[in-house]
């Protein structure tokens, strides 16, 4: 029997997830018209599956079925199986998930989904295992019954019109937007819908452990946490403030913090946070120290400042470019240290990686690398004991005692004791960096690059000017890798010189929206450039002004004429302005770059609606053009932002606590928000720590230069024909710093002294 492909493709692949599925036996081919040509040739259905490099149970389906020579077998002579790695292709991963979602009513990686030639789906889930188990098929014999139902005529009906169905569901709910003779008289969310969320999520707090949810899997929220803290300090509800930081306490304080290195694992799989799927995500470490800084400002309990320095100081160590860009992830499993590597060995003390290895602790491991009391200790504070909480006997570490509870039972002050902890982490640090580590997904996404930008730049006034040049580096390492300039092209993927593309609306709202943070916090004129021209292809490139939204794909007509560009080696991009450098150097050679095709096979042209793992691009995209909106003098942006929550309102009502990126946009849309302009030859050092000390949630620092003669200079570097209006006629009074500050689009007089802007601003909250 011949075979629709005649071997696996993905060695042409850069993305080190595929590169993981290389050497299987199965065919595997990479998203793409080919594939889909080549089912349609041999009439045979496509085995889509999706994963990515650090997914635990991606493996573990890729040990149990697609290294087995009699699933290859199957795959290989009645499919054409494709490998779809979601962080580059977020796209056809949402568009699939969209579909499982809503037949069955979950989603999770990896996804598997058994297509028509034309890429629709007929049977979807997520993992299989190799031989039927708890009311699961086996894959393999699934497989084989597929391909049987699809070689039947009759049969083969009923699949397609099963794929139909689904895939116009899915369409519906991931193009839809309102009837346009229905929506004329809708009117855009307010701030109402903040309260209405935190409300939402205060019922759904667990007030034993912190987080949502009382029973299984807990997942890091930070969106609904930003949306208490708002709450809470403007309201002064308690409860507000209570589930905020119960929520930041209880993971501070359990297994989904790493509590050696720090940095947050994925999630954690029980109630009490103790147990994580170890994976560290480029996004997660991202997220949530911005939402530990704001806790420490709103409370000024530093224990916050300390996770956030530590989260930024894992992603600084581990997950760093040397050249400023940051890679995606770390995997969840490794090989066991030695001293482990006998206990339940099949193969002379060797065993393959398992999840956490890196991690986890036995308390003769703790013994080994420290001395008394240290050792006692620390295995002590971090709850490490004879049989464990994990896996083999060993220890997620956790807080489980606090260092008062240790000086009474060892009988030593708390100083003395604070200081051997000190002294026992940096150790154990130690003795861990001798370990195998997890294997490390060096792609720089600009999407998860502009997040971290954002939390690095936040970080600048609260724990210093050394974190705002890190998020100015690593702008730097995306703009000349990621951007082309002459062309206004974005990529989407860098990878060891290996660029992929185009950028998707995640890519540009994220990485404008922390181009913007860096303006606020450097006052680098030129990265407030760069969020302004990613922001002008959002509305040139992903804004529909019929449909009056903005979708997560580029607009397929509009680009048609640019198809040369974006598709095979993509050699036009590369050569207008790479000066072919090598993959160490600023951008790819020509020969090494590539962007993806194959978009045609896609059933529908997604928008993200809601926050998951990552926030809504849609709803960061209409936030972030609000806020750009006061350095231009056409509204254009602001008209765009208020169209796009206008579009969705009826969605956005329905559901607020789904939806916060779009509630946060509604609610700037509405009130204008915060805004200082500093006209000053450089911001003052105490009025940045000020600055980054308040807690001003959405508050847009913009500074200036303080005569008009300097402010002309940036104007023509922005080629701007007059000043904005967050800077025109501020200019600094008596040589001084000045600043002006507007909130609900009122503004106070010129002040030198910043405190006393700040108090004009705390008598109109």
């Amino acid at each position: 029997m011949s075979q629709p492909t005649e071997r696996n493709r993905l060695d042409e692949e850069a993305s080190p997830y595929l590169r993981q599925h290389a050497d299987n036996p199965v065919h595997w081919q990479p998203w793409g018209d080919e594939a889909f040509e080549r089912a349609r040739e041999h009439d045979v259905p496509v085995f889509v599956s999706i994963g990515y490099s650090s997914c635990h149970w991606c493996h573990v389906m890729a040990e149990e079925s697609f290294e087995d020579e009699a699933v290859a077998e199957v795959l290989n002579e009645r499919f054409v199986p494709i490998k779809v790695d979601r962080e580059e292709r977020p796209d056809v991963d949402s568009a699939f998930m969209t579909v499982s979602q809503l037949v069955t009513g979950g989603g999770g990686w990896p996804l598997s989904a058994w297509c028509t030639p034309e890429g629709e789906p007929f049977y979807v889930g997520t993992y299989f295992p190799p031989e039927p188990r708890r009311n699961q098929p086996g894959f393999r014999d699934l497989s084989e019954r597929i391909a049987d139902s699809w070689a039947d005529p009759e049969q083969r009906e009923e699949m397609k019109r099963r794929a139909e169905q689904w895939t116009t569901s899915a369409r519906d709910e991931l193009e839809s937007v309102p009837d346009p003779d229905l929506a004329g008289d809708a009117e855009a969310p307010g701030t109402d819908l903040v309260d209405e969320a935190a409300a939402a999520a205060i019922r759904g707090y667990d007030d034993e452990y912190g987080g949502f949810g009382s029973g299984g899997a807990k997942f890091p929220m930070p969106g609904r946490i930003d949306l208490l803290l708002r709450t809470a300090a403007r309201t002064g509800r308690d409860a507000a403030l209570t589930a905020a930081t119960g929520t930041l306490d209880g993971m501070a304080r359990g297994g989904m913090y790493d509590q050696i290195g720090g940095g947050f694992h994925r999630y954690a799989v029980d109630r009490r946070w103790t147990v994580p799927h170890f994976e560290k995500m480029l996004y997660d470490n991202a997220e949530l120290p911005l939402m530990y800084l704001d806790g420490y400002r709103l409370t000024g309990d530093p224990a916050y400042a300390r996770i956030a320095s530590e989260t930024l100081g894992f992603l600084d160590r581990e997950l760093r470019h040397e050249d400023g860009g940051f890679f995606s992830t770390l995997d969840a499993r490794s090989a066991p240290p030695a001293s482990r590597r006998g206990d339940a060995s099949d193969n002379g003390g060797e065993r393959a990686d398992v999840e956490g290895a890196f991690y986890v602790w036995t308390p003769e491991e703790v013994d080994a690398a420290l001395d008394e009391p240290a050792a006692s200790l620390a295995k002590g504070r971090y709850g490490i004991r004879s049989g464990g909480n994990f896996e083999r006997g060993t220890t997620v570490p956790t807080v489980a005692a606090s260092v008062q509870e240790l000086a009474e039972e060892y009988d030593l002050p708390t100083d003395e004791v604070r200081e051997h902890l000190t002294a026992a982490r940096v150790a154990l640090f130690e003795a861990r960096e001798s370990r195998p580590r997890p294997a490390r997904d060096e792609k720089v996404l600009a999407s998860w690059n502009g997040r971290a930008i954002s939390a690095f730049a936040s970080a600048g006034g609260v724990l210093g000017e050394r974190y705002a040049e890190i998020a100015s580096e690593a702008l730097t390492f995306c703009r000349d890798r990621l951007y082309d300039a002459e062309s206004g092209e974005l990529a989407r993927r860098w990878l060891d010189g290996d660029v992929r593309g185009p950028g998707y609306l995640d890519d540009h709202a994220f990485l404008a929206r922390g181009a913007l943070d860096v303006y606020a916090a450097t006052g680098d004129v030129g990265a407030l450039g760069f969020a302004l021209e990613l922001a002008e292809t959002i509305v040139a490139q992903f804004y529909d002004d019929e449909d009056a939204t903005i979708y997560f794909t580029r607009d397929p007509e509009a680009n048609a004429g640019d198809a040369d560009a974006l598709a095979g080696d993509s050699e036009a991009r590369c050569a207008a302005g790479s000066e072919g450098q090598s993959p160490s150097g600023n951008r790819a050679s020509p020969g090494d770059s590539r962007t993806q095709s194959g978009d045609d096979a896609l059933f529908a042209r997604p928008q993200e609606f809601t926050d998951r793992s990552t926030p809504s691009s849609l709803g960061v995209a209409a936030e972030t053009l609000a806020l750009l909106d006061g350095f231009r003098t056409d509204r254009e942006f602001a008209e765009i932002a208020e169209a796009v929550v206008t579009t969705h309102a009826d969605r956005i009502r329905a559901s607020p606590l789904e939806h916060v990126s779009l509630v946060r946009a509604a609610e700037l849309v509405e009130t204008g928000g915060i805004e200082a302009t500093i006209a000053a030859d450089a911001v003052p050092d105490a009025w940045r720590e000020t600055l980054g000390e308040r807690y001003l949630p959405g508050a847009l620092v913009a500074p200036r230069p303080p005569t008009e003669s300097g402010l002309d200079a940036w104007l023509d570097r922005l080629g701007m024909d007059e000043a904005p209006p967050i800077w025109a006629g501020r200019d600094a009074v008596d040589g001084e710093a000045t600043v002006y500050v507007c909130e609900g689009r009122t503004c106070s007089p010129p002040e030198t002294d910043l405190d006393a802007a700040l108090a004009w601003l705390a008598e109109r909250q």
